[in-house]
């Protein structure tokens, strides 16, 4: 999840646990003379939906979406009361969470309203818009046409927070009777960091590209056109960031009686480190390493020096992401699988220094044709299709090739082959109907996610059908029977390890899937609680999976507790783990708590996001630990995170490139209007 409203209105739209969801049939139909849209990415259409007005005036939507098995459906009915503003709203539908059902209701001078996350009461004494927490794009479009036409372009918004739309370009799309001119806004307050949203010259709603390009019908086409506009535009602010948040220092900076972490492996007390030139050319005991004469000098008391942290599952969204992650100590990530010209731009801009960014290592997502192809993928029917896309991978740069569930599983082995041929990592999740070793036979170095992992001790029903839900409900239903002292799971973990096959586990993404009911804060983000806008923290609340009727939640709970206990003896075994998040980086301490949890020590948890990582992408020479000889890519923190690894959030300065960062001005400009909470 990249988005604030995109666990809503937007990718994932979430349940209530009362009543049974409206069925499929009981949804509304959209008429012939509705406005339609396509829900696409660069891999094809995987949806659909639709606004229509009906006889009182009210706007509705209708909307089916299949992300990778992920089915959506949904409906809603939207009100404008006298101020332009919508005055009621119900949601029907069900979403892979369950029941989508939410209302919204202003009477007698108060906002009443009731989503799969909370419901409460506001007064209503001016105008103000409400966010739907999910359901089509249509309460989106009603909002951001309302936006555009509202004084200043500025609206409050329930339940809290303001939003703003800034003109950002413009573009001509369509030929002959089609063309028109269409026009991009930087919408913020919705997120914390902008959305663009795209109105035609009527003001009406005519696209958003969030990874999904939602764009009205008969434009298919233009996608490549409106992700390239999209991302010029916001790009050209770029510079101007990154010169004002990344400044070169006077001289040398010595890092003095602060706790380190050196050598990749442990933490030494009262240590001095000193850089100069983007290099480290000091470290050791404070009592014997002097800093340089004229040297800044940075009192480490209390605080502690890491390297740059590194998320191994960071779908990098746009030029906004990188003030962000720089924020909570990210310096590196890998990328495993986007846009690929997003991407070769992005890093085009990174290297004239014109783009604040972590240094990303992505790989080109490989997948095949079928209703549950990834978005964004690279799809191949055929061998030498999948050739050419691992060819072109390395032409164009990119160090690793990711394969994804509906790949042609009799196509792996000659493709993973001609990747190692070419010096690419390949990993990446399970073509349906594969099995771990048969995976690693055929060539994988690394599994992606600790629940493909498990698929090893899944059934038959599941493994054919792990491009679907399946790869998330067969663990949820059986991950908690397996043994991992007994076959088949004992004699994967030894072949792992014995072939330092790395794991990409995500827990994070398990224990979001597995974990929470609706309105229960997820763990991961209760320390930003507070931070971001109002928009964004309600999607903490969303809940987990909808629950199989023949199962619990404590079922769910005790097989992530199982998983999590695979990735404790896969690493007591010495399998290679790297932490990452498949989310917005803000994820990743809560990834190295479970790691702990799972019977890691800090500073192995913390390796798993620095010189594992490192290694794993061939930088370790030069990067992902501190040493004399390496790249200043530093993080100092406050707090002790020897003894409490969340520590690690409090971050205070960031080195990079020989620039060095404010971590508070960094979070500012990623969206956060405050530090993170410290631990009770």
């Amino acid at each position: 999840m990249k988005l604030a409203i995109t666990a809503c209105a937007l990718i994932c739209a979430a349940t209530t646990a009362a009543a049974a969801p409206a069925k499929l049939e009981d949804l509304a139909r959209p008429p012939a003379d509705a406005l339609a849209f396509s829900i696409v990415s660069t891999a094809g259409i995987h949806g659909h939906s639709f606004r229509w007005k009906v006889a009182d005036g009210s706007w509705m939507g209708r909307e089916s979406l299949n992300l990778r098995g992920q089915i959506f459906e949904v409906d809603s009915r939207a009100h404008l009361g006298a101020d332009g503003m919508i005055d009621h709203l119900a949601v029907r539908g069900f979403t892979p969470q369950g029941d989508a059902a939410e209302t919204f209701d202003i009477a007698g001078g108060s906002a009443s309203w009731k989503s799969p996350v909370d419901g409460a009461s506001a007064a209503y004494t001016a105008p103000a818009e409400y966010i739907a927490f999910g359901g089509p794009i249509d309460p989106l479009a009603d909002f951001v046409e309302a936006l555009a036409a509202a004084p200043g372009r500025s609206l409050a918004l329930l339940p809290g927070g303001q939003a703003h739309a800034e003109p950002l370009t413009t573009l001509d799309v369509g030929r002959g009777e089609t063309r028109q001119t269409i026009a991009a806004y930087a919408v913020t307050g919705l997120n914390n960091t902008p959305v663009v949203i795209w109105l035609d010259a009527k003001g009406r709603f005519f696209a958003v590209d969030q990874g999904l390009l939602w764009v009205r019908a008969g434009y298919e086409g233009e996608e490549t056109a409106i992700e390239k506009a999209q991302d010029g535009a916001m790009a050209a602010r770029s510079p101007a960031i990154a010169k004002n948040l990344a400044k070169n220092p006077a001289g040398p900076i010595a890092f003095t009686h602060v706790r380190a972490f050196v050598g990749g492996d442990h933490f030494a007390e009262d240590e001095t480190v000193v850089v100069d030139k983007g290099v480290i050319t000091a470290a050791g005991p404070a009592a014997s390493t002097p800093a340089p004469a004229g040297a800044q000098i940075v009192d480490g008391a209390g605080k502690t020096l890491v390297p740059g942290l590194w998320d191994s599952h960071q779908h990098v969204g746009d030029d906004s992401s990188g003030p962000l992650l720089l924020s909570l100590g990210i310096t590196s990530a890998r990328d495993p699988g986007n846009n690929n010209a997003l991407t070769i731009a992005r890093a085009q801009r990174r290297a004239k220094g014109e783009l604040l960014m972590p240094h990303v290592y992505p790989s080109v997502l490989i997948d095949g044709k079928g209703p549950y192809t990834a978005q964004l993928g690279s799809v191949a029917t055929s061998q030498d299709e999948a050739l050419a896309i691992v060819r072109k991978a390395k032409a164009d740069g990119f160090v690793a090739i990711k394969f994804y569930g509906t790949f042609n599983p009799a196509l792996v082995k000659a493709t993973a082959a001609e990747a190692h041929r070419l010096g690419l990592h390949v990993h990446g999740h399970l073509p349906a109907g594969m099995r771990p070793t048969e995976a690693i036979a055929d060539g994988y170095d690394e599994i992606t996610h600790i629940y493909f992992v498990a698929m090893q001790a899944m059934p038959d029903a599941v493994v054919t059908k792990s491009n679907s839900i399946a790869r998330m409900a067969g663990p949820a239903r059986y991950a908690k029977d397996m043994d991992l002292n007994a076959e088949p799971m004992k004699s994967l973990i030894a072949e792992m390890a014995a072939r330092k096959i790395t794991s990409d586990p995500t827990l994070v993404v398990v224990e979001s899937l597995m974990v929470p009911e609706n309105g229960e804060l997820s763990a991961a983000y209760a320390p930003f609680v507070g931070t971001l806008p109002p928009t964004v923290e309600r999607g903490f609340r969303q809940g987990g999976l909808e629950v199989a009727p023949d199962l619990t939640r404590a079922h769910y709970r005790e097989s992530f507790a199982k998983l999590v206990a695979l990735v404790g003896a896969m690493h007591k075994a010495g399998v290679p783990i790297v932490a990452g998040t498949d989310g917005t980086g803000m994820e990743l301490v809560r990834e190295l708590e479970l790691y702990v949890q799972a019977g890691f020590t800090p500073s192995e948890a913390l390796a798993s996001a620095t010189l594992a990582t490192a290694h794993l992408v061939g930088a370790d020479g030069h990067t992902g630990s501190i040493a004399v000889g390496k790249d200043a890519d530093l993080v100092l923190v406050e707090g002790d995170p020897s003894h409490d690894i969340g520590d690690l959030r409090h971050t205070r300065m960031v080195l990079m490139d020989g620039k060095v960062m404010d971590a508070d001005a960094l979070r500012a400009a990623g969206g956060l209007s405050a530090r993170p909470k410290w631990a009770d």
